[in-house]
């Protein structure tokens, strides 16, 4: 039976996008332990560059942290050169992996089909990926917003089972919004997680579990009121996810807000 609303737990999982060094990441993940009474009762997380998975997973293990990878391959072996298969992160203790974020979309030209394949891999693998949708600002003051992330999402049910995207995680990033210090107002972030979670809806009532994450410019000021709406699930937090204070204050707001939905849910 799907669960209701009220019963989805919060996530907060962050990006750290290819941001790191040795010793400034040691001084963040003991902060970041430290600190994990904030992150009780939520799912938490913080997705690395590659080359660091060996050093978060001896610093975060046994804490409440899971951790994981900014991208996956496609493939599960071969000569990709360059390419990092699912099944290698998961040595590191790897659980999570982001696909389709708009940096690679953009970047590197990755289409919805080949997100939609990378997420599958990423499952059959065991990860849980986190699959971003999200539009550009010319495409929201177009209006195409809802037929932008529609077709995205589109492109995920289509290669995946009702099974399948029962294990995946949805963060809706507008493209305009990320690392620009813009934020999509709580009503503007609302509209299309319900809208995402009708979509989803429409392929199985199942799917109206499926956790649905706001990415773009999430500060510790603006968090609470973001997480207290109905469909927004927790986030997917880039800059402030490399500053521990603001990364624990996001997610004790993910917690409150958590508290606040399950003792609405229980009048």
């Amino acid at each position: 039976m799907a669960r209701q609303p009220g019963q989805r737990k919060k996530w907060v999982v962050g990006n750290w996008k290819m941001h790191g060094r040795l010793a400034d990441n040691e001084a963040l993940l003991r902060a970041l332990a430290s600190g994990a009474g904030a992150c009780s009762g939520i799912r938490v997380g913080v997705c690395v560059p590659t080359p660091y998975l060996a050093q978060v997973e001896a610093a975060l293990s046994g804490t409440p942290f899971a951790w994981g990878v900014q991208d996956v391959s496609a493939y599960t072996h071969g000569a990709y050169t360059g390419e990092v298969a699912a099944e290698m992160t998961l040595e590191f203790g790897a659980t999570l992996a982001i696909v389709g974020h708009s940096e690679r979309r953009a970047y590197h030209g990755e289409h919805s089909e080949l997100v939609a394949a990378k997420a599958q891999r990423a499952l059959q693998a065991g990860l849980t990926p986190i699959v971003c949708v999200g539009e550009t600002l010319e495409e929201r003051e177009s209006g195409a917003t809802q037929a932008v992330v529609g077709a995205q999402i589109d492109a995920l049910l289509a290669k995946l089972s009702v099974d399948e995207t029962a294990r995946v995680v949805i963060a809706y990033e507008p493209v305009w919004a990320i690392g620009t210090g813009r934020t999509a107002t709580t009503d503007q972030a609302q509209e299309v997680h319900a809208f995402l979670r009708a979509r989803l809806l429409g392929k199985h009532a199942v799917l109206a579990s499926v956790p649905l994450l706001y990415g773009g410019s999430v500060k510790p000021e603006n968090a609470a009121a973001l997480f207290s709406q109905a469909d927004i699930d927790g986030g997917l937090i880039g800059g402030a996810s490399l500053k521990s204070q603001d990364f624990l204050a996001i997610c004790a707001a993910a917690q409150a807000a958590q508290a606040a939905q399950a003792a609405g849910a229980a009048r």
